[in-house]
């Protein structure tokens, strides 16, 4: 009696490997990708300079965490820093303006007064940095 066994058939190649491979690519390129709208034109930030001492003279500006605002070490309302820094530049209008803002201050109480500074006729400012220790 002779059977006649089934015809051996090839397995069918699983497509598990190329599913990796795809999502391999998928997330190499997520990561690698811009995810940010490009300006239409070119942009070079302001680069940071370090070591150099400050200007001397000129007028300092102090802003804490909260938002209260010093002149030359000593607390000031908004009101009152406007008024000062106008005579200040009506006497020398090329008064040096240092900025030094608490680092957890909020933008909101930073910008608002850069910019009245540069209304009042403000030529130079300088945000003071102070570098990350290494």
């Amino acid at each position: 009696m002779k059977l006649n066994r089934a015809a051996r058939r090839q397995h069918p190649e699983t497509i598990v490997a190329l599913i990796d491979v795809v999502f391999f690519l998928l997330v190499f390129f997520m990561l690698i990708g811009r995810m940010d709208a490009t300006s239409p034109f070119e942009v070079l930030p302001p680069v940071a300079q370090t070591g150099a001492d400050m200007p001397a003279g000129g007028v300092t500006l102090s802003v804490a965490a909260d938002g209260r605002l010093a002149l030359d070490g000593v607390e000031i309302s908004r009101a009152d820093l406007d008024r000062a820094i106008r005579v200040r530049l009506a006497g020398d209008p090329s008064t040096l303006l240092r900025v030094n803002a608490h680092k957890d201050v909020e933008l909101r109480h930073v910008l608002p007064l850069v910019a009245a500074l540069e209304q009042m006729g403000a030529r130079d400012v300088v945000l003071v940095v102070t570098p990350t220790p290494p």
